[in-house]
Parts: C-alpha cells; structure tokens; sequence
C-alpha cells in the first residue's frame, strides 16, 4: 500500500468499489491533487468508517475516534502546527516507549520518518479521520496565547514609541506591526472556532474580546487597556469608516481571507464609557451553502416546505427572534428554487451571501434605498420570486402583500416568537386583514438549540426543578416514558461547556380556510384558536422536547427556549 494507487488496487480486489468508480476518482484525484481515499469518500463511492477501517486493516494500525477522545493540548502541542497539518497528523499520548500518532495516511513512510526526528521520539501510528483531524486542530491550537502575547508588544510599542497613534494604526507599511498580528489571532482564532461574532469592548481597566460560539460568548480578559483605540482605528480603516469620527456610531463591512476561507465581515462601532465598542459579524462566503435537506427539519415538515415553495404566488414567513438562522433557512429556499428559467430578485439588509443567477439589492436608508422604495421599483423588473429580508413596517408589507397577490412568490422574515401571533402581527402593523387571508400561506418559527457534545455525552438525571417543569409541560404519556435524559460532562472538545454544534428547532402552520375567515372578520381571538388546534403536538416546545428525549439537546435548553416562547 506503498501508492495511491495501490489503495485504490485493494479497494477494487476487496469488492469495494467498482471499476468505473476507481476510473472516475483517478481522473478526479488528477484535477484536484488530493488523496485518493478522500476523492473516494467525496464522491460517495465509500463511506468514511469504511474506509478507515479498510486502511486500518491493510496498515494493521488501531483506529481512534477524535470526537470521543479526551485529548490534552499540552500533549498535542509536542508537534508544531504547522507540521501537524503539513502531515495531516496529531499525538494523542505519551507512552513510556514514545508517541501516539493519529494520522489520515498510516501508509505515508515519508512522513513517519519526518515526525520522528521532529519529534525526537519513537512513534506508534493510528489512524484517524480528516474531518475530524482538522476540527481537533483547530481547536488544540488555538490562538489564545499568542492574542496576549502580541497584546503585550503592542502595548509596549505604545508605551516607548513616540508614533502617533494613528499613524501607527493606519499605515499600510507593516504585515508584522503588532496592531497587525493581533487581529491576524483573533480572526483566526474566531474562524478555528466556528464563532459567529467578535465583540471588541474597552472596560476601565481591561480590554474584552470576546467569541459567540453556539450563540455563548466566550471572554478572553487582557489588561492592556491602551490599545483598544489602535485596534478601533485599524478596524475602521479597513471597514471604510472616518477614523476621526469617535462619538457616533458607525457601520462597515471589508472582506478577510483566514486559512483559505473567504470572511465577510460586518462591522459596528458604538460610542461606550471607556471608548469604542466594535462588534464583528462573520459571515463565511467559502462554506458550501445549506439546502432545506441539512437544516434538520423532520421529514414531515421537509415536505410540506416543499409543498409549500410549489406555489406560484403568496406570501412565505420564516420567524424567531435575532439570531436563530432565519437567514439560513430563507436561503436554503432559494436555493431549492433557484432554476435558470425563474427570476429571483431579493431586498436585503445586508447581502449576507452572494449567489450566482439572483438578483440582490442591497438597502441603503442614507440615499432613501429603503426596503418600500426598492420594492416599488422591483414589479417593473418582472420577478417570479422574491425576497425581502425583513418586514419592518405597514409600507413594505403592504407592497409586499399586494405583489404576492398579484402572481409573485413572495419569501421574508418577522420578528415574532412563534407562527400563530405572526399573522396577528400583520393586522397590528396595519395590513388589511384579508390581503393577510388571501396572500399569507405559511408561517416557519425556529430557533436554535445547543447539542450535545459528543465527546462528553453521558446520562442525566434532571434535577427536582427539571422535573416539575417537564411534569407541567410536557405532554402526560411522555412522562410515563422511561426517558433518559443526557448532557455534556465537558471536554476538551467543547471547551468543557458540554455542548458542541447547534440544530433548528420548527413549528410550520399552514393557513386553512377557518384561519382565513377569522383573518378576514379580524377575529385574532377565533384565529388564536384555531392555530392553536392545528399546532396541538406540533409546538417548537414539541420539537426540542423530542430531541431532548433523544439525547441531541439538554432539558435546560428546551427549557431556555420554552422561556423565549
């Protein structure tokens, strides 16, 4: 199993695959120049453990699950980054003759030979898988460290330098200076761990940075308070804004590139006690863009979305509050409806991804480019489908409303807690209620709940307090159930929080003709009633008690979410 090559010999003489496939991975793996197992396992022609478990075979080496293991990053780190990911390789103990080594390839000689003199060390090999590998590492060697250390050099430069501050933040002379480095760390350490936001914030004696990871913040605390303002000013730079503008908030947006990922960043500045707090938004443009199928909606909810994206015209609502993937979902759907004989057109605020064959309009309130003004115009430009960001205000849902009643696909988003009081929330804006009744077709709450993680994943046993509450709620024939509960005892993996991912939680209502009656007489009392009779059982609380009986989530986030709603 000396070649690439050969693997794909013994994969074809143990009936793996076929001739055709090894024929069609060859010429992939030509284009692409990556190993042939991964070219295998990419195409589908093999699953992962079979692969594993076919080269643990082959190379008679052991096979370690990365996501169950316990690693210690004082162990991990006996190997340098950079080699680590040079050979696709990660100790995982100490033993009293030498290394434990999980490797993607335990046939590559070359490398063996390489991580033992570097790590001047006997090695024993496992193997493990790539994706794995590459989540573990970005995790063991996170940029936490060297964040405080090129704190430290820029506060020190600060301190002994007579630079003026803002030549020092502004000029484009110097990759190396440390204002540079720092925020290099921080990217980089946000993107190693998934975090969807960065948030800058001056104290009066220390400077916060902190990450929200699963919709948690996770502080890092550094007592060089001096050089916020440099960081503000380095950021402002780079996002377009007046620099010298320090006492109103300000908006802005530059694009990054972190380890090959293309990061769109958006940026906000606000005027605080002790400076200017900046909060970063991240928005990963290289990331293969979900389709309904990965956003984790029950099958029976998956087809009646499907159903619904059939219709010709109407109005669709994705609903929750900031920050539960409303976004994701909407554009989930485009892509589901996103032919080349459909013209889709959508209002935004902001883009947040591009799309090859749609049409987006970016809003602008400083030149009057409002969601209302932009949708005026937008009939003219003979859309088949269109989406609009957000429903603000009575202007843009009633123009909204009126061109999903007259043969356009309309998609958009509100903020309400669940879908029955979406509707109600309409006819409070000012919307007649039959242009509701006539064009409002479906209505999808979500939110997001944390996984368990599981590297850590154990039974529970819920508190007295736990109990009364899934007593009070939860439907009685569950409770008879023997439910076992789990949680995360916390890992390295996790960050010892327990918790590692998120998945959506759903509630579709799909309007009936009872609805539309009390929609139309504006009944919201006989509209509350009969929604609540179509939701009976099928309630977000419903969906994330299920994934809690299953072991996905906790009881204390069906819980927090139970509390939003």
């Amino acid at each position: 199993m000396a070649s690439q090559m050969r693997i794909g010999d013994l994969l074809l003489q143990s009936n793996i695959i076929t001739d055709e496939q090894l024929d069609a991975a060859l010429k992939k793996q030509k284009q692409t120049g990556e190993k042939l197992g991964k070219v295998l396992v990419d195409l589908s022609f093999i699953s992962e453990p079979v692969l594993l478990k076919f080269l643990s075979q082959q190379a008679n080496v052991p096979i370690y699950d990365l996501r169950n293991f316990q690693f210690n990053r004082d162990v991990i780190r006996l190997l340098a980054e950079p080699y680590a990911r040079r050979f696709h390789a990660i100790v995982l103990e100490k033993k009293d003759d030498g290394l434990l080594v999980g490797m993607v390839d335990p046939s590559d000689i070359t490398a063996i030979d390489e991580l033992t003199l570097v790590l001047q060390q006997p090695i024993h090999v496992a193997i493990v898988s790539e994706k794995e590998l590459s989540r573990t590492l970005d995790l063991a060697y996170r940029r936490t460290a060297d964040i405080s250390t090129f704190a430290e050099q820029l506060d020190e430069q600060l301190a002994t330098s007579s630079i003026n501050l803002e030549e020092l933040a502004t000029t484009s002379a110097v990759d190396d200076a440390p204002v540079i480095k720092l925020l290099q760390s921080i990217f980089e350490d946000a993107v190693q761990v998934n975090a969807s936001d960065i948030h800058i914030e001056p104290d009066e004696k220390v400077l916060r940075i902190r990450l929200r990871i699963d919709g948690i913040l996770h502080e890092q605390i550094m007592k060089e308070i001096s050089i916020a303002p440099a960081i503000a000013l380095r950021l402002k730079l780079m996002a377009g804004l007046n620099i010298a503008e320090k006492r109103l908030p300000q908006d802005g947006r530059f694009n990054i590139t972190v380890r090959d990922n293309v990061i769109d960043v958006r940026l906000s500045t606000l005027p605080i006690q002790y400076g200017e707090s900046i909060v970063m938004r991240l928005l990963n443009q290289s990331g293969a863009m979900l389709d309904l199928k990965h956003l984790g909606l029950p099958g029976d909810l998956l087809e009646r979305c499907d159903r619904l994206l059939k219709h010709q015209n109407g109005l669709i609502l994705v609903t929750g509050p900031t920050g539960c993937g409303k976004t994701t979902t909407l554009y989930a759907a485009l892509k589901t409806l996103n032919t080349p004989d459909t013209n889709i057109i959508t209002v935004e605020d902001p883009v947040e991804y591009r799309i090859s064959r749609i049409n987006q309009v970016q809003v602008n309130p400083r030149i009057k480019l409002t969601f209302a003004n932009v949708l005026s115009s937008l009939l003219r430009h003979d859309p088949d489908i269109m989406m609009i960001g957000e429903m603000r205000d009575f202007e843009t849902a009633d123009i909204a409303m009126r061109a999903a009643l007259t043969g356009h696909l309309v998609l958009s988003t509100l903020h309400t807690n669940d879908s029955a009081t979406s509707a109600l929330r309409l006819l409070d804006m000012g919307v007649a209620g039959y242009l509701v009744a006539a064009t409002l077709r479906g209505v999808l709450a979500q939110r997001l709940v944390r996984r368990v993680c599981d590297g850590c994943k154990e039974d529970y046993q819920l508190t007295e307090q736990e109990k009364t509450w899934v007593e009070t709620f939860a439907n009685k024939e569950e409770i008879k159930e023997a439910i076992q509960f789990k949680h995360g005892g916390g890992c390295a993996h996790c960050s010892k929080t327990g918790y590692k991912g998120r998945i959506g939680v759903f509630e579709l209502l799909e309007l009936n003709s009872q609805m539309m009656d009390a929609l139309r007489r504006n009944d919201p009392a006989e509209f509350s009633k009969e929604t609540a009779e179509a939701l009976k059982g099928k309630l977000l609380f419903d969906g994330a008690f299920t994934l809690a009986k299953q072991g996905v989530t906790t009881i204390s986030e069906v819980m927090r979410i139970s509390g939003e709603i």
